[in-house]
């Protein structure tokens, strides 16, 4: 936010001033009291827990400038005040997107099922190599997050990036009301969030959202390997731009309408599974190719730097520039396939910041990989998938999880099972001949008694929390104890 009068903020916020009109506000937006700064303004939210509102006077102590809230408080601060301090931020942000829109500023949004933070985050490093760029940090993807990260724009701003997740219908709606999409992409649409919507039909009409919200120059980017991506071309004024992890020669009848479409050829990994491929764009009758590494993990990556190249190319980027900037791009947020072999060896892959069935299936395909190079070194050597509870799939939950135990046996892996739904995966991989067991998560970093050479993988739904067993597995280059009676058959 550009730093701003007090009186001209409560303007763009919708809301009263109480206190010194005169007062510059910015360039930083917080809603934790902890991490304000000298001359940002404190969003007090009343929330289930705690009421921001009794944390002003940090805020202050901290060099907040001015406090938005329901109420004033005993600080002397000027305050902002509106109905609803959420509702509050978000008109704030929509004020100041659309300023700097019309400056020139480029808006672009992501949604999907899976995905959404890795391609935000190789997108952002892409836009960077191109111009200022305001983006999520982590997934920053919902009511608070979207405009709170769209606060962070100011005049020198060339690019905004938005995540945007969704719990219903109109959800994507309305955030999209708040960051206005010049440029908007649909990566998938899968079981994630299942419970709450009911079915892939209606997930898909609430991620289409996203390119109901172009004006007719804008651009849809879309998943031309997804049926249900795929069939909402027809919902948008916008252009439409399309990609492919298959050549567009090799698929069955002709590419969708559209003015670009990026595609793959070429798509190998090598012994890290780490893919490279050759990246073609075709518009106005020509194509051009570049020879593309990627850094991250997993198959499921050749997909999220394609719809991150053809949102960007969107954006206006030069197809060198980007194709040298995606090369050169690293992994973002934490625990998001997250690599650290230990000093004796034992390399963790560290995938627990959330789980569905789609991005547990990528997971341990990538991990099955590892696993088969590493017992091709060493027969001895052990490889673990600790898994844990998908949350929020509904009625299908039992069966899903048990799927899900299947498909690790499948894979030749042992299973360590934690959570609620434990005993389905357990059940699970017994039906396939695997190895498992249901396992306390405080109990399995000592009870694996993992060493050098031994490969293990973490995933699961946010809340289970198995990045703790990350830290305990890599606290120590040595085995704690030796499995009981209980572990692993």
């Amino acid at each position: 936010m550009r730093s701003t009068e007090s009186a001209e903020l409560a303007r763009l916020a919708g809301g009263r001033l109480e206190g010194d009109g005169q007062v510059l506000v910015g360039p930083d937006v917080v809603i934790d009291a902890r991490r304000a700064t000298p001359g940002s303004l404190f969003v007090a939210i009343d929330g289930e827990r705690v009421d921001g509102h009794d944390f002003t006077g940090q805020a202050a102590a901290n060099g907040a400038a001015a406090v938005l809230g329901s109420r004033t408080t005993e600080s002397e601060l000027p305050h902002v005040v509106v109905e609803d301090p959420v509702a509050g931020l978000s008109e704030l942000a929509r004020s100041l997107v659309a300023r700097e829109q019309q400056r020139g500023m480029v808006t672009l949004a992501v949604t999907g099922s899976s995905g959404k933070t890795s391609t935000k985050d190789l997108l952002a490093q892409l836009l960077e190599a191109v111009g200022p760029t305001v983006s999520p940090v982590g997934s920053f993807n919902n009511e608070i997050g979207v405009p709170l990260t769209a606060c962070g724009i100011d005049e020198r701003t060339a690019f905004l990036v938005s995540e945007m997740g969704a719990r219903g219908l109109g959800h994507v709606a309305w955030l999209c009301s708040i960051t206005r999409p010049d440029v908007a992409m649909v990566l998938n649409v899968g079981t994630a969030h299942l419970g709450e919507f009911g079915s892939r039909e209606t997930i898909a009409q609430a991620k289409g959202e996203i390119i109901e919200a172009l004006p007719a120059e804008g651009w849809a980017v879309l998943n031309a390997d997804d049926r249900m991506v795929a069939g909402m071309a027809p919902r948008t004024a916008g252009r439409l731009a399309w990609w492919t992890r298959t050549d567009w020669a090799g698929r069955q009848g002709t590419a969708p309408a559209g003015e670009l479409h990026v595609s793959a050829v070429d798509v190998a990994p090598n012994d890290l599974q780490q893919y490279g491929f050759t990246l073609v764009v075709r518009r106005d009758g020509e194509e051009q190719r570049f020879a593309v590494q990627l850094q991250q993990l997993g198959s499921h990556q050749v997909s999220n730097a394609l719809a991150a190249f053809t949102a960007a190319l969107c954006a206006g980027g030069e197809p060198a520039v980007l194709a040298e900037a995606l090369n050169a791009a690293t992994a973002r947020s934490p625990w998001r396939m997250e690599m650290t072999v230990r000093p004796d060896g034992l390399a963790v892959l560290n995938d627990a910041y959330n789980a569905n069935p789609d991005s547990m299936r990528a997971a341990l395909e990538t991990f099955a990989r590892i696993a088969r190079a590493r017992r091709a070194a060493d027969p001895d050597v052990r490889t673990v998938a600790v898994l844990g509870d998908m949350l929020e799939l509904g009625e299908g939950s039992d069966e899903l999880h048990r799927a899900l135990g299947r498909e690790a046996a499948g894979h030749g892996l042992e299973l360590v099972a934690v959570g609620g739904e434990a005993e389905q995966m357990v059940a699970g991989a017994r039906e396939a001949g695997g190895r498992a067991v249901a396992m306390d998560r405080d109990q399995v970093a000592q009870a694996l008694a993992l060493s050098g050479g031994d490969a293990v993988l973490l995933k699961a739904s946010r809340g289970i929390g198995l990045e703790v067993v990350a830290e305990q597995l890599l606290a120590s280059d040595a085995p704690q104890t030796a499995p009981t009676s209980g572990d692993a058959q």
